[in-house]
């Protein structure tokens, strides 16, 4: 049985329009200051993050680590359960959509506010949904990763295939009743409004603080006063300090909370890139828990009194090829050689932790449309230089770049794994040109926004359990990260993402998996891997997410 289901399901009987509600499960829990769980409330809980975010503007969020201080301080309409790709309430009770799945209407929760003591209603629905859709410019734009994806394109720019994008309107016929009308259905929905890119930002301070002056320079990005000094959510946690240069971020607590009210007083978030240096702040008493402890290191942890909780392997790390700046990589043997040429197994073995699998297509096997008869790309070096000298690549040469001062759940040391790989590659007469990057500020925006790489590393965790979440999200529209020229790409994968039935849609991604593989191999997927997160011995309430969703509220220290 898979370990999770996927959440938007369309049958003949529910052409009357589904309610997908329940009950809420997290109403406020008492008055401020009454303790959840077996711990206590109060005091300071630190957390030792591996890397720093890049901005606190949820729509132009776009890594793990920028997400992870976003969602304590941001609600979206729906969310997932803890520990779980299942949907629960958020700032909505109820989402139904329509007969043919063009329009939801959302029921939302009354007496909210958001941390400036604006209220939240429908209108504010409205004005978050208005804004991603126009955003003003191209700078604006390319960093609204996620919005991009998920709605192919905003007001003025239209997507590849010359339709408009997916997202219509808003209407607020009451300050409880959102509608959210779209130009087409689209398979993500329900689950993709729960991603923390879409949380619900104060209209207020989004105009106040310029949320929309995002510039770039260079290949640099900066974002208005609103991303990076004043957040504004309705979410347990509020904005209190970033010092970037001790590299911590401090939120504290929202007694106005309109759910459980969050145990710490203060919640601190410090960044420590390297992760031996976590685990000896850990030892030290200077943190709480932390996050991506080495696998090497997870016996002795445990042995050490503490918990090691390690979350399923949701996720895909892949060797990303763009055709774009170097014109032997558009020929399909090349970028077959280069498959070839990799020992996936050596690399699973001796890299990443018990449990660690080679991959065999761009998702997980627990996601509805995953190709089971795709066999892993076998490790065959000769058939790989055999590769390039039918395509006069022999001589080849790429600038392979690589993040570093960063670990992520699908690559726990990145640098050790571009050594990996680039030793096969030079095995097979590739020259390999390393460029190395730290991770924000640099390597992203080389990678995604930039497009100035042959060939990189770069991963997924899944946000919510549907195959447009993997590969819409790589090779639904093009991108900077690919460069492939050939539209047919775009074509087929948006054709799946369209499809509302689940046994067709499901049929269509795992054509869409086999055809990725066989047909064109946009890049390499090289493993799934389970990432795991430390705690000291007397926190409780921390729950590891398979999508890495995890919420600091919960959390108490005993003792």
């Amino acid at each position: 049985m898979r370990s999770a289901r996927r959440l938007f399901a369309v049958t003949a009987a529910a052409a009357l329009a589904v309610t997908l509600a329940a009950c809420a499960s997290s109403e406020r829990g008492g008055d401020e200051g009454e303790a959840g769980g077996a711990g206590e409330s109060g005091g300071t809980f630190v957390f030792g993050a591996p890397g720093a975010p890049d901005n606190f503007d949820p729509i132009f969020a776009q890594d793990g680590e920028t997400f992870r201080p976003v969602r304590q301080m941001y609600d979206t309409l729906v969310m997932y359960k803890p520990g779980t790709a299942d949907l629960e309430p958020g700032l909505a009770t109820e989402w139904t959509p329509n007969a043919d799945f063009t329009e939801w209407t959302f029921t939302l929760r009354e007496g909210v506010k958001f941390h400036d003591g604006t209220d939240f209603n429908a209108e504010a629905v409205c004005f978050n949904f208005n804004r991603w859709v126009n955003l003003p410019n191209a700078a604006a734009q390319t960093q609204a990763y996620y919005y991009g994806s998920v709605f192919e394109g905003f007001t003025n720019n239209q997507t590849d295939s010359g339709l408009p994008p997916v997202y219509n309107s808003c209407t607020a016929p009451d300050p409880t009743t959102a509608v959210i009308k779209l130009n087409k259905a689209k398979g993500a929905f329900p689950g993709a409004f729960g991603l923390t890119s879409f949380s619900i930002s104060s209209p207020a301070a989004l105009q106040q603080y310029e949320a929309d002056n995002v510039q770039q320079s260079g290949e640099a990005f900066t974002y208005g006063a609103y991303a990076t000094d004043h957040p504004t959510g309705t979410g347990p946690y509020k904005f209190e300090s970033y010092d970037r240069t001790a590299n911590v971020i401090t939120l504290v607590r929202n007694p106005d909370y309109w759910g459980d009210p969050p145990q710490s007083d203060r919640l601190i978030f410090r960044v420590i890139p390297d992760e031996n240096a976590r685990k000896q702040e850990l030892q030290a008493g200077t943190i709480d828990g932390y996050d991506f402890p080495s696998p090497a290191d997870w016996e002795t942890l445990k042995n050490e009194g503490y918990q090691v909780l390690v979350r399923p392997a949701f996720n895909i790390l892949y060797l990303g090829i763009n055709q774009k700046n170097n014109p032997a990589l558009q020929d399909l043997r090349v970028r077959q050689a280069i498959a070839h040429a990799i020992d996936r197994e050596s690399m699973v073995r001796n890299q990443l932790p018990e449990g660690a699998q080679v991959a065999t297509q761009f998702m997980p096997s627990e996601v509805d449309g995953y190709a089971a008869d795709l066999q892993p790309i076998p490790f065959d070096q000769d058939r790989a230089r055999a590769l390039l000298a039918e395509a006069g690549a022999s001589n080849l040469t790429i600038n392979f770049y690589y993040p570093t001062e960063v670990t992520r759940p699908y690559m726990p040391n990145p640098t050790n794994i571009f050594t990996a790989i680039a030793e096969n590659l030079r095995q097979v007469g590739i020259t390999v040109n390393p460029v190395p990057q730290p991770w924000n500020g640099g390597y992203l925006d080389s990678v995604t926004a930039n497009g100035v790489h042959d060939m990189h590393l770069l991963g997924w965790t899944g946000d919510y359990n549907d195959p447009g979440n993997f590969v819409g999200t790589f090779f639904g529209t093009a991108k900077p990260d690919f460069g492939i020229p050939d539209p047919n790409v775009f074509a087929e994968v948006g054709a799946a993402d369209a499809t509302v039935d689940p046994a067709a849609r499901t049929a269509a991604f795992e054509q869409v998996n086999r055809d990725l593989m066989q047909k064109y191999l946009p890049a390499v997927p090289l493993s799934h891997s389970p990432p795991a997160i430390v705690v000291r011995d007397n926190v409780s309430g921390l729950v590891p997410s398979p999508l890495t969703d995890e919420r600091f509220a919960p959390v108490t220290k005993s003792g």
